[in-house]
């Protein structure tokens, strides 16, 4: 269960870095005006935000890679379950405020890497 664990951590991790990127450099561009549905003048308008929360998305994944790489085991739980934890409430609220998808997207993969985490 310990290598799914920190396969499952490593791959959410990745997936906040691909969403900062969206969010903070493909935002205008057609990737990501398809990615989160936008037109390009509500990208062109919210850009400055969407970097904010692209900024946001690079903290969850630096967290979740210092989970994996942090040598007391125990240090590493805590900070792998409570960046999973944060990325749970992340994907719940984005779900209940701006697309269903989001629960799948972000909440569901950290939810199963935070059950392998504990059971490892």
């Amino acid at each position: 269960m310990g290598v799914l664990a920190t396969v499952l951590v490593a791959a959410v991790g990745l997936l906040h870095v691909w969403i900062l990127i969206l969010e903070m450099v493909l935002w205008t561009k057609p990737m990501g005006l398809r990615a989160f549905g936008n037109s390009a003048e509500k990208a062109r308008i919210t850009a400055v935000l969407a970097a904010n929360q692209g900024l946001y998305n690079g903290f969850l994944a630096a967290g979740l890679f210092w989970g994996l790489i942090d040598p007391d085991p125990a240090a590493a739980l805590r900070i792998k379950s409570f960046f999973l934890i944060c990325v749970i409430v992340a994907g719940v609220y984005g779900a209940w405020t701006a697309s269903r998808k989001i629960l799948f997207i972000q909440a569901l993969p950290a939810a199963l890497a935070l059950a392998a985490v504990w059971l490892s």
